[in-house]
């Protein structure tokens, strides 16, 4: 009797022992599920907040730098622009920061002076990029230039390599614009798009000859720009 005893107290210690063996490696299964599982939310949660560019996903942000050339109308004839900006991309949905733009209309004959005459100026100010779904390949933007400018009626003469301020003027201006944006690499976006401006009331022109006012540089213009930076 007490050998049946004794073995079935021999059997009971091994049958725990071997059911909290049982119970420490079910946990432990359990608990490296978990584990790998919230890994994986978590390198999901990571690529959903990856930018996405034509060669590669990327998510930080930073500072950026663009380069811009464009073309429009100035007082009825063709004109080229070229500009810069500057600025700190906050939350990749938001760009802040300075801009200036430059422009010099197609020189023609003025009857009235019997010379050739161009407008030339340039404007700059405060820069606000809204950015619509940045983390897409193809998004758009809409910056706003908030600044103020000048402009000039310069004369060329024939034969003369020297051109003549004859007058020139200062304005405030507002300009909005609307660009497709394309992430073509994390540090590298191709920006194609149009602005209005919006310029104060100016005067400008010589004696004998008709004024030149805000309506002359009052317009549409087409833009191509190249960004590089952190976005």
């Amino acid at each position: 009797m007490k050998r049946i005893t004794l073995l079935l107290l021999l059997l009971s210690v091994c049958s725990l022992g071997f059911a909290q063996n049982d119970f420490e490696d079910e946990q432990e299964n359990e608990n490296n599920y978990y584990h790998e599982r919230s890994n994986n939310d978590e390198d999901n949660d990571y690529r959903d907040k990856e930018f996405k560019t034509l060669f590669g996903n990327n998510r930080e942000g930073g500072v950026y730098s663009a380069f811009t050339g464009g073309y429009s109308e100035i007082d009825d004839e063709q004109a080229v622009l070229f500009g810069a900006r500057f600025g700190w991309m906050a939350g990749h949905a938001v760009g802040v920061g300075l801009g200036a733009t430059g422009f010099i209309n197609e020189y023609h004959n003025e009857p009235a002076l019997g010379s050739n005459v161009f407008l030339a100026g340039g404007y700059g100010g405060l820069y606000i990029e809204p950015v619509v779904m940045p983390r897409f390949p193809v998004h758009l933007s809409f910056p706003v230039l908030l600044g103020a400018g000048g402009i000039s009626y310069i004369t060329k003469y024939d034969g003369d390599n020297n051109n003549f301020i004859e007058d020139s003027e200062a304005f405030l201006i507002v300009e909005p614009s609307a660009e497709i944006e394309i992430n073509l690499t994390r540090f590298f976006r191709l920006a194609v798009g149009a602005s209005y401006r919006l310029p104060t009331a100016f005067d400008i022109g010589m004696s004998g000859v008709p004024g030149i006012g805000a309506e002359s540089i009052k317009g549409v213009s087409y833009n191509v720009s190249l960004k590089f930076g952190r976005f």
